[in-house]
């Protein structure tokens, strides 16, 4: 059989026979695949006979599923050398144009012979006879292929005319119905009628504000006849607070939102201000081009404000790793991948992480696309590490000082500016009023000088003594000196000073080879677990690094030396600072002289002390390597810069000044200056003075996680297969081939607001669709693409293409306005549809409502069915914005926390506490998503576990309570009907059936009478929660209420958005 289908195809020569027969074949089946990358033969035409096969639609996904694993895009996976990813590769000679008899594909796929059938029997993967059927008949018609259609930039469609006999709603029929009912007139289904305005006001005011509409905004919209009552309802809310939080929930999903983070360790992080501008950006209606745009590049912005550099926290949402022994930067490439990631599935609905280690094998994006992509996200100053020891916020930052907080570090900057402006004018007098009294004979002799003309020092170490741990004792600079072992520290008792505190440490040292990286000594608690948070002087490819740091590497202050340090020998080295928060007033003196330094970093604005270690240790420090095998002596800590003369004196082993010494005039005049002068001191102090009252109030302002990218952009690497410590290549920040150039100047490489502006261009193929996909899934539970994170080949295609791409350039070209968007879904008839259908064919035709002829219907999301809940039962606290809330269920989460008292057990859901690896457990069994990466769709499952939290958990029956209060209370004149249908009215948005009521009043009966003779029993329910009880009341009938509220909240007219 082999041989007889080879020879048949004369289009094969012996050499790619032989390719063929070699490869495996694994997941093959017999058709081509076209790559974006081309323009597609034969352009797509809405009036092709339906006899023909269209290749995007029909071909490519028996395709997908079934052949691009081995034929696709990835060159390193490629089976026998066949590539069906692109037309060349197919028709070169495995695909006949026109005829499918000498096409080997087709003939693999319909063989008799194991061994040449494709897929292979082991692959478990079969084509059907139809799918055959198909095949055949493309390539009988041509084989023509076509790009992706969602890689292909939507173009102008044109609106179908009306359906005859499709009956229009109240409010004049739009545009979208034209494209739904014809679907449906082309499958042979009708539209359903319009839902009852009691469905259509709960339906719409859920979808926009996500709570139940009261009974007072029933009655008015029941009571408004006119054409234009939607479209008021839909205004109203849309104009309402509640907007913003309602649509924030599901970009709180995408965006991977997280009260803390992640991993095993999981503390808390300090974050929501990210989350109340997700709010406030949707009230005020945001443009979506600019919504997007300030997330990803809001820092690179012109004159950027503090909003638009709040909205990068975007970026910096991804879980983050502290525990010992993490390597920091396999960690940092993790968050790296992780932002490129998001943003491929949230605004591009890519699977981007698919190429990661090697191409992808569905679409054409290649490993080099997806470390370009990275690129843009690569340049920012962090650690791979946050820090276990400290609170310290991971860098870059954004302080967000309150207007008074704004105001009074104005007005300390100014306070610092004019301390040192009087300053320099002292030492500029001054000098003059030195330089001549010191320029007498016999000056120093005759002048009255402190009584300690030098700086004496806090500490001082002289070793000469046998050190007790395993450092070794030998011969010193001076008498004895140790050598260490670099794991045994040299404590002192001193060094705990803060950054605006002057002071000088020196020491001599001797390096006995170049180190790569040693601490010689350093007051912190630890390395990267306290983000080095403190002040050390280390060696680095053997040159002196001296530094002050709140967080390595973005907040803090550090010098290195131009040149290395010698080898072998005696060093004197001083380190020491001015206490100004600034690289300028950190030196080096290398033997008594000050050396040229380059600043490393220059950005402190966060206290140095803290987190333990806070005394100066010398040699060694946790998880960092330790001087090892060096030798020091004379160790010296002085709380105030010392002078030139001062360090010199040091340098000579001789520190004391003697009046009968010949000095240095220059030398001895700044020395003068610094320790002698009283004016100056009493200057030097009302500057410091200022530094410490801005100090302070920086230190009380929160700060928040953001973008903010380097003054020169970090070399990025293609990973080998993917891993941090395999970097490949280097790459250039870029976008994939089949998706519009990048526009960028170039002058300079693409950043991340050239990467924003192509996102956010008109002919961009997927951003667009992707966001109208997603108001869409809002409205509609299921987008029109039904797998919103993969508009790539192994996604599905949309149900209404032409309408997919109305809707997304009706979006762009209308500012990218999410609300009009929304409202004009809203306003269709297919939005305002009954749930009901009562069309039999329907389960033949389309079972899964893929056409829309009636509205779907499915269990509201977790936040709606808490919230609904506590706005029953009056007990819903309505403050927006600020700090989690933690309501009841946290305190029994896998990682158990303190709840809230008050009203932070009340508040929306949007603002429940979210521990990433504990997250509220209420929420999570209601199918709210675990956000440890990008969701773009929440799964919806059904398991007993729901209906258990549903009756049985706390905040239920307490908000249950409060209604059945609330109807008791008003319901004193009523009867138990009355109250039951207010009941059921409040909970399900519309009024009893008689039977519903019925039913209704046996289970209220039947309870009161448990309730009656149970007392105890009653007690222990009314004081669920801690809400307290109306004691006023009848406890029988409000407990018996608070049973039928539950029993409410738990019907499916309750649970279920119809």
């Amino acid at each position: 059989m082999r041989d007889s289908l080879t020879s048949s195809s004369p289009r094969s020569s012996d050499r790619k026979l032989d390719r063929w027969k070699l490869g495996s074949w694994t997941l093959i089946v017999p058709f081509v695949w076209a790559v974006a990358l081309v323009q597609p033969a034969v352009a797509e035409d809405a009036k092709e006979s339906e006899d023909t096969v269209q290749f995007n639609r029909d071909i490519r996904p028996i395709l997908s599923e079934n052949c691009f694993h081995c034929h696709g895009p990835d060159d390193e996976n490629r089976e026998a050398g066949l590539h069906l990813d692109t037309e060349e590769g197919a028709k070169d000679w495995a695909i006949v144009e026109g005829d499918w008899e000498d096409s080997e594909v087709w003939l693999r796929m319909v063989s008799d012979d194991p061994d040449m059938l494709m897929p292979p029997p082991d692959s478990e993967r079969k084509v059907t006879p139809e799918q055959t059927e198909t095949v055949r008949r493309w390539i009988e018609q041509g084989a023509h292929y076509q790009s992706h259609w969602s890689f292909i930039s939507p173009t102008e469609v044109d609106v179908p005319n009306e359906e005859a006999g499709t009956e229009k709603s109240s409010d004049s029929a739009n545009e979208i119905d034209r494209f739904v009912n014809r679907a449906l007139t082309k499958a042979g289904l009708k539209p359903e009628g319009e839902a009852d305005r009691e469905t259509w006001l709960r339906r719409v005011t859920f979808d926009l504000v996500g709570v139940p509409p009261t009974l007072s905004e029933m009655d008015s919209f029941l009571a408004d006849q006119t054409p234009m009552a939607k479209t008021r309802v839909i205004d109203r809310l849309l104009a309402r607070p509640e907007y913003g939080e309602r649509m924030a929930t599901d970009w709180l999903d995408a965006a991977r939102y997280s009260d803390t983070y992640g991993y095993q360790v999981d503390r808390d992080r300090f974050v929501w201000p990210w989350r109340d501008w997700v709010i406030n950006a949707f009230n005020d209606n945001l443009p979506y081009d600019e919504f997007v745009t300030q997330q990803l590049a809001g820092d690179l912005l012109p004159d950027a404000t503090r909003d638009q550099i709040l909205a990068t926290t975007f970026n910096r949402l991804h879980p983050q790793k502290v525990e010992g022994g993490s390597v920091p930067e396999e960690f940092r490439i993790e968050y790296v991948a992780d932002r490129a990631q998001t943003v491929a599935t949230a605004m591009m609905g890519l699977t981007y992480e698919c190429c990661r280690c090697h191409n992808h094998k569905y679409d054409p994006i290649s490993q080099e696309n997806y470390f370009q992509l990275n690129a843009f996200f690569d340049n920012i100053d962090e650690a791979g590490l946050y820090s276990y020891f400290t609170p310290s916020v991971p860098t870059p930052t954004l302080p967000l000082p309150t207007e008074d907080e704004e105001r009074q570090l104005k007005q300390l900057q100014s306070d610092i500016a004019v301390a040192e402006q009087q300053l320099r004018q002292t030492i500029q007098k001054r000098s003059d009023h030195w330089s001549q009294r010191l320029s007498q004979p016999d000056a120093i002799v005759s002048e009255s000088l402190p009584e300690q003309p030098l700086a004496q020092p806090i500490a001082s170490l002289d070793f000469e003594d046998d050190p007790k741990s395993p450092n070794q004792s030998v011969e010193g600079k001076v008498g004895k000196a140790w050598q260490l072992t670099g794991d045994d520290a040299v404590a002192t008792e001193v060094g705990n000073f803060d950054r605006s505190q002057p002071f000088s440490v020196s020491l001599w040292m001797k390096t006995p080879d170049v180190k790569e990286r040693a601490v010689v000594w350093h007051r912190s608690r630890a390395w990267t677990d306290a983000a080095s948070r403190g002040y050390e002087l280390l060696i680095l490819d053997g040159k002196l690094q001296w530094s002050q740091i709140h967080f390595w590497p973005g907040n803090a202050i550090s010098v290195v030396t131009n040149d290395a340090i010698p080898v072998g020998e005696w060093v004197h080295v001083t380190a020491s600072t001015e206490g100004s928060s600034s690289a300028s007033g950190l030196t080096i003196h290398v033997n008594g002289k000050a050396v040229e330094t380059s600043v490393v970093r220059d950005a402190l604005s966060k206290q140095i002390q803290g987190g333990g270690g806070d005394n100066i240790a010398i040699g060694e420090r946790m998880r960092d390597r330790g001087f090892k095998q060096g030798a020091v002596d004379q160790f010296r800590v002085f709380d105030v810069q010392l002078s030139d003369l001062e360090i010199q004196q040091l340098a000579r082993d001789d520190y004391e000044f003697d009046k009968e010494a010949e000095w240095d005039q220059g030398q001895l005049i700044q020395h003068a200056l610094v320790r002698w002068d009283e004016e100056i001191i009493a200057a030097r102090t009302k500057l410091r003075d200022a530094r410490v009252a801005k100090c302070k109030l920086e230190e009380s302002i929160d700060e928040i996680m953001v973008m903010r990218e380097t003054p020169e952009p970090r070399p990025t690497h293609l990973l080998a297969r993917g891993v941090y410590d395999s970097p490949q290549q280097e790459v250039q920040p870029g976008t994939p081939e089949f998706l519009p150039p990048l526009q960028s100047d170039e002058s300079s490489s693409p950043n991340r607001l050239a990467l924003a502006k192509w996102l956010c261009n008109r002919e961009h193929p997927l951003t667009s669709r992707v966001a109208v996909n997603r108001l869409w899934q809002i409205c509609f539970g299921q987008g029109l693409v039904r797998t919103p994170e993969d508009f790539g080949s192994q996604g599905m295609p949309p149900t209404h293409p032409e309408l997919l791409d109305w809707l997304a350039l009706d979006l762009a070209d209308n500012d990218w306005d999410l609300k009009r968007m929304m409202k004009q879904i809203m306003l269709s008839d297919a939005y305002g549809r009954s749930s009901v259908s009562s069309q039999e064919k329907l389960a033949l035709i389309d079972p899964t409502n893929r056409l829309l002829s009636h509205f779907p219907t499915y269990r509201l999301p977790a936040e709606m069915l808490r919230d609904q809940a506590l706005a029953a039962g009056g007990r819903l606290v309505r403050s927006m914005g600020g700090p989690p809330a933690k309501p009841y269920e946290v305190e029994v989460s896998f990682k158990p926390t303190d709840r809230d008292k008050g009203e932070g057990l009340y508040r929306r859901s949007l603002y429940t506490y979210w521990k990433r690896t504990s997250p509220a457990p209420v929420m999570t069994t209601l199918d709210a998503a675990k956000r440890d990466v990008c969701r773009v769709q929440r799964e919806r499952t059904a398991s007993p576990l729901q209906a258990f939290v549903m009756l049985n958990g706390p905040q239920t029956i307490e908000a249950s309570r409060g209604l059945a209060e609330e109807l008791v209370r008003d319901g004193s004149q009523k009867d138990s009907k009355a109250m039951l249908r207010d009941a059921f009215r409040i909970t399900t948005s519309r009024r009893p059936t008689p039977d519903q009521l019925s039913v209704l009043v046996e289970l209220y009966e039947e309870q009161k009478d448990y309730f009656q003779s149970h007392e105890a029993a009653t007690s222990e329910f009314l004081v669920i929660g801690d809400a307290t009880p109306d004691e006023s009341l009848d406890a029988n009938r409000v407990a018996a209420m608070t049973v039928v509220v539950g029993t409410l909240l738990n019907f499916d007219l309750c649970l279920v958005k119809r």
